[in-house]
């Protein structure tokens, strides 16, 4: 069957399994578990031969055991820039000294690491495939990587769990790095003495990551088919569940391996058979292919009742009610009896409550993720609300994803109107050619009161970089500002009309 079909069988949000492999498709700085110990071998010692001798010692059968290289590696290394305090590396010497200065000892070596893979710098070229995996994230409900960079977190804004913050962990909208992060260097694991604690604690984190195998789609993406990962998580699975049995059947049927093979374009989905020591041959699903996007395409199409992130906001909710405390707590089947204001969870028949999970006011917050998202199905919530004659709202980008809106045409002449007359009544200094935000903020001729309409007269007149928008409305101070209204309202105009 191919990938759409495949997809459209998920009855849970799916779990992706994200290694190396997808960090080096994406950005501009990655490395292969081999490659980044080479790299960091030819920075202290130029001879290639003195990595092959080290290799040499860490190979059986033709196999390279890379923990054990990263052993030696590490002693090697932290020994040279010892002796040299003030070289290539003092940048590394002068973070290692502070740390201790701390009382917290943590290995150049993995300093080094972090520092080597700390830029988020996407490739040329990448950018729609990362907007249709950024269109994916809603109906994905975690993320399993042992990557060390940031890439998933700059992607998906899940949040990271590191170390033990796996134990006690909400498994909604979370990304676990079991293997640390260029954020917690000390957690990184990668030598053999790493691999030795983080199996003694293992038992723990598998414990609570078992119940997300158990329970949903596993999509494994940038590993390939021997991957000693894939084989583990195997393991994991069936040392607690009969293989035999029919939640053995469903499990191995969610199993989704994705392997690239450079310039194909296949989408279908085949069986495929893995060997476990202990086990009979597992099989599993697995796709071989370079076309990436219609993966992601099938994942944001899948229909699921809310997005993982929503699910995560409910279980908040319910643990703080588990806690106790000053959250007051109502229970009913109609909102209309409901003088509880903070937080509203509601239980009930769908005939007798009346609830949208995102205002219009938070829509117009969150305008960005969900434009990244293409999250046709909250947008439907825009008719179970009123837009006033008075409110700014920007319904061009929103129409063009969800189709279902009503009253588009009256919302867009009403956005229309109100900037255009913003911009016909501004004063004359503000209609001048901007091309930044950042002009407009640091002219003192325009004074402070008229920055956002000097701001929505250049948008219109389209001298302004949209680039220079988008980050200035990220990254502001009060989104439920009249003047971040009146920009993104301009903003979405300029970009989606026709």
């Amino acid at each position: 069957m191919n990938i759409q079909e495949f997809v459209r069988k998920f009855k849970n949000y799916p779990i992706m399994f994200i290694g190396t492999g997808l960090s080096i498709r994406y950005l501009s700085v990655s490395y292969s578990w081999e490659n980044l110990l080479k790299k960091i071998a030819s920075e202290f010692e130029s001879n290639e031969e003195y990595y092959l001798d080290v290799k040499s010692e860490c190979m059986t059968s033709n196999v390279c055991d890379f923990a054990k290289m990263a052993t030696i590696l590490e002693r090697d290394f932290n020994k040279y820039l010892q002796n040299n305090r003030n070289g290539k590396f003092k940048s590394i010497n002068d973070t290692f000294y502070e740390y201790m200065k701390k009382g917290v000892n943590i290995s150049r070596f993995k300093i080094y690491i972090a520092d080597l893979l700390k830029d988020v710098s996407f490739k040329d070229g990448t950018e729609y495939e990362i907007a249709e995996l950024k269109k994916a994230r809603k109906n994905i409900g975690s993320i399993i990587t042992t990557n060390y960079d940031r890439m998933i977190e700059e992607i998906f804004s899940f949040a990271p769990l590191i170390g033990n913050d796996i134990l006690l962990s909400n498994p909604y909208g979370s990304v676990y790095k079991i293997h640390g992060c260029v954020t917690a260097i000390d957690k990184i694991i990668i030598t053999e003495e790493d691999y030795r604690e983080f199996e003694r604690r293992y038992e723990l984190i598998r414990a609570q990551l078992l119940s997300l195998f158990i329970h949903n789609p596993i999509i494994f993406i940038g590993y390939n088919i021997g991957d000693k990962n894939i084989k583990d998580i195997l393991k994991t699975v069936f040392s607690y569940v009969d293989y035999n049995s029919e939640k053995a059947k469903l499990i191995r049927d969610n199993f989704l391996l994705v392997e690239f093979e450079e310039g194909s374009k296949n989408t279908d989905v085949v069986e495929h058979d893995i060997d476990v020591e202990g086990f009979p041959t597992i099989r599993i699903n697995k796709l071989k292919t370079d076309d990436f996007v219609t993966l992601y395409q099938a994942l944001a199409s899948l229909s699921l009742p809310i997005s993982a992130m929503d699910i995560r906001k409910v279980q908040n909710v319910v643990r703080e009610i588990y806690a106790g405390g000053d959250i007051k707590v109502s229970i009913t089947e109609d909102l209309d009896k409901l003088n509880n204001s903070d937080k509203v969870l509601v239980v009930g028949s769908k005939n007798t409550i009346t609830y949208a999970f995102q205002t219009i006011s938070e829509m117009m917050i969150n305008y960005f993720q969900i434009i990244e998202e293409s999250n046709a199905q909250l947008l439907t919530l825009i008719n179970k609300q009123r837009i006033y004659n008075s409110q700014y709202f920007p319904i061009y980008a929103f129409s063009k994803i969800c189709s279902d809106i009503r009253d588009v045409d009256k919302l867009k002449k009403q956005q229309c109107d109100k900037i255009n007359t913003i911009v016909q009544s501004a004063p004359h200094n503000c209609n001048e050619s901007y091309h930044t935000v950042e002009e407009i903020l640091e002219d003192s001729r325009i004074i402070q009161t008229n920055k956002t309409i000097a701001i929505i007269c250049a948008i219109m007149n389209g001298s302004m970089n949209l680039d220079s928008v988008k980050n200035y409305l990220q990254k502001f101070e009060n989104k439920r500002t009249t003047d971040y209204r009146k920009i993104l309202c301009a903003y979405d105009i300029k970009c989606n009309i026709d």
